[in-house]
């Protein structure tokens, strides 16, 4: 019997940090499903901002004491402690999938098989080590000789890369905004399915925008809280179908 394909779906981060970490643990830019590949980028961003003193305001688009939390985060991220990404983050969209509350099973499914795009990191599994940071994936940086760019652009080889590698032979189903979508370019050979999905008003067809994060939560919630296992584009697509929203509606697209 050939393996089950499995779902991955891609979040983003999220501008809210649970801060602190689990005690006695450690954070190394090579920890986690992904710190081989994406680890030496990790070490010299996080080395660049240690520099920085954290980073400035301009970088990181706060100010005040949210600009002090992130600075201290920022300049001390090697050694400091961690907590999963699922735990990491906990702005609208993880509010939302509000994964405290689903049973311990599906917990521990969806935080396996949830991947997160970070400014820091590049990517991470929601049950990975995460650091407190502040780091926008629009932030301009200039990393060890590279020319001042977005880490959008510094992470897009390799993470997309690094993804296509991990999810190769199942179905991601990507639920990123669209200022992240662009950082990962999803493989057709690796991959064994890749559904986009995109919420729109009923009310005109417009995109969601900001709005459209909360319902974002719910749907992924609604994804991973199922008790039928999702092997197949077509059951992915038949549990979206039966996702219902006041204000939005869902609109996917298959490769």
């Amino acid at each position: 019997m050939p393996p089950q394909k499995n779902m991955f779906v891609l979040l983003p981060p999220s501008e809210g940090k649970a801060e602190g970490g689990t005690p006695r643990t450690k954070w190394s830019p090579s920890q986690g499903t992904f710190g081989k590949a994406l680890g030496p980028t990790r070490r010299l961003i996080a080395a660049t901002l240690a520099a920085q003193d954290g980073g400035s305001a301009a970088l990181l688009g706060v100010s005040g004491k949210h600009l002090e939390r992130a600075q201290a985060a920022n300049s001390s991220l090697a050694g400091s402690a961690t907590l999963s990404a699922c735990e990491r983050y906990t702005g609208v969209v993880w509010g939302h999938l509000d994964l405290p509350t689903l049973t311990a099973a599906q917990r521990n499914f969806a935080c396996n098989h949830i991947v997160v795009l970070s400014g820091l990191l590049g990517a991470v599994l929601g049950a990975d080590p995460t650091p407190d940071y502040k780091l926008k994936m629009s932030a301009r940086l200039a990393v060890e000789n590279t020319a001042v760019q977005t880490l959008s652009k510094l992470w897009r080889e390799s993470v997309s890369t690094a993804i296509n590698n991990f999810c190769a032979g199942h179905i991601v189903v990507d639920v990123l905004p669209q200022d992240h979508r662009g950082i990962f370019l999803p493989s057709q050979v690796q991959l064994q399915g890749y559904i986009s999905i995109d919420l729109v008003t009923k009310s005109n067809g417009k995109a969601g925008g900001h709005d459209a994060k909360a319902a974002k939560g719910l749907l992924v919630r609604h994804l991973f809280s199922t008790t039928k296992n999702l092997h197949s584009t077509d059951q992915i697509l038949d549990r979206i179908a039966s996702f219902s929203h006041p204000q939005f509606k869902v609109v996917t697209k298959v490769n």
